[in-house]
């Protein structure tokens, strides 16, 4: 396998798809390196891949400071000597009508799922020039290829993530892949964070009825990096087969 003793970033490693990511290529001989704001979650999941002969270091990171990334980054090349792939993977969803006027929520969106991943790439593009290789990894949302009322900001900012890595994809000629992945209902925190109690409950019950485990994602995720250097995928949806 390709995976083996490659050097992968992973932000919002803490929990969710981001924990399950960093098991599943730590597992598969990658190194990861881990960053996400709460600084317990990642030490926890750095010292079970420990425990299990695995390699990995983290980092607190702020994915809407530039500083921040860059930090994790400069961690992963000082560790390990390089840094072949990017899974920018952090972000919130704080879903709320229009009509709720959450703009301090929408604002947070933008920064953390856009903003973030801008960051990201803006941090791993100068290594990856170096090297002349390396992987961005993107993660976005099925909600951005079907709208439904209540995600519209949250859609928005995963469409534009979806518009830049295409657009990154035609720019980075033959050395650097770029890969968006597409998650459907998973099970994971992330609805945690919607405000309004009766959306959150609705989706709650269809995540507990419907979702996939996010291990799933997590293979996907390998999938992308598995494949021969000169093999690029391009874009994967990965989600319940009972979703509509």
């Amino acid at each position: 396998m390709t995976l083996h003793n490659k050097v992968v970033i992973i932000t919002g490693a803490g929990s969710g798809m981001g924990r399950a990511t960093a098991l599943h290529l730590a597992a598969l001989g990658a190194k990861v390196v881990l960053g996400a704001r709460r600084a317990p979650r990642i030490a926890a999941v750095a010292g079970q891949i420990a425990s299990a002969g695995g390699q990995a270091v983290y980092r607190q990171t702020d994915v809407t400071r530039l500083e921040d990334v860059q930090a994790l980054v400069e961690l992963a090349c000082a560790q390990y000597g390089r840094l072949d792939v990017i899974v920018n993977n952090a972000g919130i969803s704080p879903l709320s009508r229009f009509d709720a006027l959450q703009v301090e929520q929408w604002n947070a969106m933008i920064d953390v799922n856009l903003r973030g991943v801008l960051h990201g790439i803006a941090a791993a593009l100068p290594v990856f020039g170096r090297q002349r290789g390396g992987h961005v990894i993107n993660v976005v949302s099925t909600a951005g290829l079907r709208i439904v009322p209540t995600m519209g900001v949250y859609a928005a900012t995963k469409n534009a993530v979806r518009t830049i890595s295409e657009a990154l994809r035609q720019e980075s000629g033959p050395h650097i892949r770029v890969t968006e992945v597409s998650p459907g209902m998973v099970q994971s925190e992330l609805l945690d964070g919607i405000s309004d109690p009766a959306i959150r409950q609705e989706l709650q019950a269809q995540s507990e009825a419907t979702g996939i485990p996010p291990e799933a994602i997590a293979r996907a995720i390998a999938f992308a990096i598995d494949q021969p250097e000169d093999v690029e995928v391009g874009s994967l949806v990965v989600r319940p087969t009972s979703q509509a």
